[in-house]
């Protein structure tokens, strides 16, 4: 405890006496501080007790006085020492009543305590406390260190609790709770994740202080441009040296935890890119052997591949007009440090993924490969719900900006596999970037496989190279209908949806078969193609669909 006016009070060498303002004698006293100006306010911080002989003060006139103890109480002077036996042989009542009357502590110094001794003592008692704190705070970071070493996180949190005489909670990269203590604190952490969030976005190292019901102190956890984890301490009033002590000691241990298990991410992805090579290659095995226990029971339940690409990869790749082949995207093993998620979208959906199978303790494979990231995670999991979740959220966003300025900022886009065993991993890859392939198409942010195979192929077909194909194949019928002289693209549409029947597709028209027969060798003869062609007849088909579907 830093010294009072109490301990001062009580101090044998210094024989001071209380004169005023008995009842406030536990406030703590900063410095001590002799002044003889008659205004000294603009020299004080706030926490001093002042010592004075009276000098330059009419210390008879009360209203002098009253003024002057006013000025000190408002600049947060916490007493007033007066020498007798100087100037006055005791305090003037003018003093006394003023002290009184504001509740200011008023001592009184006998002529044989020289100031400096007071000033001393105020020195050698806040030397003390400071120690006191020093020495508690190495006991702390000892005591944290072991609990560190010896139950991890979890330990950690519950000795540095029990020390600020508090609660404290760790979160993970995405603002969720990752444990807390003591048990009863989890729903107070819960109800401050929207600040952990706003944390997160400011450069590490930050912190912020959140009131309520605690008075609640957020640290970001990291030495990267994103923090990595965030600490919360809450306690019933602001914390003192050596509760600080404890909590900078805390915020040290767990910042070394995460930087370590950054490099240990990165030795993971390491192997986990070996054995996503292995499983691309055949090798289930080999790469259940590789793999140990870092992958747990991932490679002996269905699972998905989810292929992801940043946009701008995305277009540089369609542009080209190329896909990568399986052969060639499994993973260089340069292209496995983790990834920076500061403005990234890869990393944003690594870092999604990975919370989610950690607060579920799934199992999950997360591979960076430069411009595309590959995951594998168990089928219905919770890794897979976030994925979609990311994506939707996403989408929600993209949507809201089309409509408040009708630009488009698309910055992810991801393809699904159907749920494979290891043994099929090279087919999931495929499925995942025929999926991925038609999220780009589209638009869209996610494509599952399952909507590949339960739709229709025609919405694949919709872009400019297939319209166009279209147009040219139809363009000569489209030119004859328009000088009147028969209606054949709508011959053509009624004789092929009814299978070449020519009294079904007559009827359908209004008219006789002998028309519609005269109309279809037209259209053999303005296209230069037989309709005896099943390949023909598929191609004017889907042309006659994709100009429909355009509108045309």
């Amino acid at each position: 405890m830093p010294p009072t006016l109490a301990s001062l009070v009580h101090h044998s060498a210094l024989k001071l006496t209380v004169r005023a303002g008995e009842e406030r004698l536990d406030v703590p006293v900063r410095w001590a501080h002799a002044s003889e100006l008659a205004d000294p306010v603009p020299y004080m911080e706030g926490g001093e007790l002042l010592l004075i002989t009276a000098l330059k003060l009419d210390a008879e006139d009360p209203e002098a006085m009253r003024r002057y103890v006013k000025r000190l109480a408002g600049a947060g002077v916490v007493g007033l020492g007066f020498a007798v036996g100087v100037h006055y042989e005791e305090i003037p009542k003018a003093l006394v009543d003023a002290a009184e009357e504001e509740g200011l502590p008023l001592l009184e110094v006998p002529r044989r305590t020289p100031f400096l001794a007071i000033s001393k003592a105020v020195s050698a008692a806040i030397a003390a406390d400071q120690y006191r704190a020093v020495t508690a705070g190495f006991a702390a970071q000892r005591e944290l260190t072991k609990q560190a070493l010896n139950d991890g996180p979890e330990g950690l949190l519950a000795s540095l609790a029990g020390q600020v005489d508090g609660w404290a909670a760790l979160y993970d990269a995405s603002g969720a709770v990752v444990a807390t203590a003591p048990e009863w604190a989890g729903r107070r952490a819960a109800r401050i994740t929207p600040d952990v969030e706003r944390l997160r976005d400011r450069p590490a190292p930050a912190s912020s202080v959140v009131g309520g019901e605690d008075r609640v102190e957020l640290h970001s956890l990291g030495t990267g441009r994103r923090p990595r984890a965030a600490l919360a301490v809450g306690t019933a009033a602001a914390l003192g040296t050596a509760e600080r002590y404890a909590l900078h000691s805390a915020i040290a241990l767990l910042t070394l935890t995460t930087e370590r298990s950054r490099s240990l991410q990165a030795a993971e992805q390491r192997i986990g890119a070996a054995v996503l090579r292995m499983l691309l290659a055949g090798e289930p095995d080999h790469a259940r052997a590789v793999a140990g226990d870092l992958l747990g029971a991932l490679l002996d339940a269905p699972f998905r591949l989810i292929l992801a690409e940043s946009a701008s990869a995305s277009a540089a790749r369609a542009h080209a007009g190329g896909h990568a082949r399986v052969a060639d995207a499994p993973v260089s093993s340069a292209a496995v440090a983790a990834p920076d998620t500061g403005g990234d979208p890869l990393g944003a959906l690594a870092e999604v993924v990975e919370s989610a199978a950690a607060r579920s303790g799934e199992a999950v494979l997360v591979v960076p490969d430069g411009e595309r990231l590959v995951v594998l995670a168990v089928d219905g999991g919770a890794a897979v719900a976030a994925c979609g979740e990311h994506a939707a959220a996403l989408e929600a966003a993209r949507a809201s900006v089309r409509e408040q300025s009708g630009g488009d900022d698309t910055e992810l886009v991801v393809g699904l596999s159907a749920p494979v065993g290891p043994i099929a991993v090279g087919a999931a890859y495929k499925q995942a970037e025929q999926a991925l392939s038609v999220a780009r198409r589209r638009g869209r942010f996610l494509v599952e496989h399952e909507e590949l195979a339960a739709g229709s192929v025609l919405p694949l077909l919709a872009d400019d190279a297939v319209r166009a194909f279209a147009d040219g194949l139809l363009r000569a019928l489209h030119e004859h209908d328009a000088t009147g002289r028969g209606d054949l693209v709508a011959s053509l549409r009624a004789w092929l949806s009814r299978h070449g029947q020519w009294d079904a597709a007559a009827a359908d028209l209004g008219v006789h078969r002998h028309t519609l027969r005269y109309r279809m060798r037209r259209v053999e003869e303005i296209l230069g193609r037989s309709l005896d062609d099943a390949d023909v007849r598929m191609e004017l088909w889907l042309a006659l669909k994709v100009t429909a579907a355009a509108g045309e």
